[in-house]
């Protein structure tokens, strides 16, 4: 018999590997658990000392079962995709596969099922089988609820930069997008008609919606604008009104929660109110973005009638 620990790949052994090396299966779960291995699912079990992550329990499924290929949230994750709202509940992973595919009780999958799914559409991503950029962005906006959550995965995706060899490549191109929405599948006219509302510029989902709530109300603003400051360093606020002179800045907690970010955000603060083209600065948090647009837009066309 193997040592199990040979057996294993990538920190994931499967029940049938171990029975197929000799071990009796009576035997098995006994001797994996006085051993420290750790089970993530029927039939696979995790090394003992590896974290039972989101990215293990989906190696193991995918072990199991080769015909999963991760998807929608899960693969955002992958791809280091924002969407709106955080990021999908780490418990629940997303799979495509073909039918009659079916998720098995306890494996806390959610299971799409397609005839739709080609060699083109699947790339391999941090070991795993997943849908391509293109694909996934298409896969999430169908499936969107809301014009923001749309618009905030495109702009998330339009904007990553991924290195391949020696240059920063865009991680997917909005031609890719147009192609991918092309065909007539359910939800692909709607999501045709938020993807024209992308900017590639946008800095983050609170970003996205601020721009999207300024537009309902007629504010067109230009969207990370590259200026100089008085000592001649590039800046780029969120948004800037150009002929009122008054920048607008959206503050998230995530990148400001700590002291030394603080301290970052004041000198931005203060070299952006240094740049010719600034007369005023709006600061607003992500939080006033999401729970009180109207409040947002209202103090920024106030700040615009001066």
């Amino acid at each position: 018999m193997y040592e199990l620990a040979i057996l294993a790949r990538g920190g994931v052994l499967l029940t049938v590997w171990a029975v197929a090396a000799g071990w009796p299966p009576g035997r098995l779960a006994g001797r994996l658990r006085r051993d420290g291995w750790q089970r993530i699912c029927r039939g696979a079990w995790a090394a003992p000392g590896r974290e039972v992550d989101w990215r293990l329990r989906a190696t193991a499924l995918q072990l199991l079962r080769p015909e999963l290929v991760c998807s929608h949230g899960t693969a955002a994750r992958l791809h280091r995709i924002e969407v709106l709202g955080g990021k999908e509940p780490e418990e629940r992973l997303d799979f495509t596969a073909p039918p009659p595919a079916r998720s098995s009780r306890g494996d806390r999958i959610r299971l799409h099922t397609t005839t739709f799914l080609t060699d083109a559409d699947r790339s391999v991503r941090r070991g795993l089988r997943t849908t391509t950029p293109a694909r996934t962005v298409g896969d999430l906006i169908r499936a969107s609820a809301t014009r923001e959550e749309a618009v905030a995965v495109a702009d998330s995706a339009l904007a990553r930069r991924v290195v391949e060899g020696v240059r920063r490549e865009a991680l997917v191109r909005p031609e890719e997008l147009t192609a991918e929405l092309a065909a007539p599948r359910r939800g692909a006219a709607r999501a045709r008609s938020w993807l024209r509302l992308a900017e590639p510029a946008s800095g983050s989902p609170a970003e996205t919606v601020a721009r999207l709530r300024m537009g309902d109300t007629g504010l067109v603003p230009e969207c990370q604008p590259t200026l100089l400051t008085a000592d001649g360093r590039p800046l780029r606020p969120d948004f800037l009104f150009r002929t009122a002179g008054l920048a607008v800045e959206i503050e998230g907690h995530a990148f400001h929660g700590t002291r030394r970010a603080h301290e970052r955000d004041v000198a931005r603060f203060n070299a952006l109110q240094s740049c010719p083209e600034i007369r005023r600065v709006l600061r607003f948090t992500a939080r006033e973005v999401f729970r009180h647009p109207d409040r947002m837009t209202a103090t920024i066309r106030a700040a615009l009638a001066l």
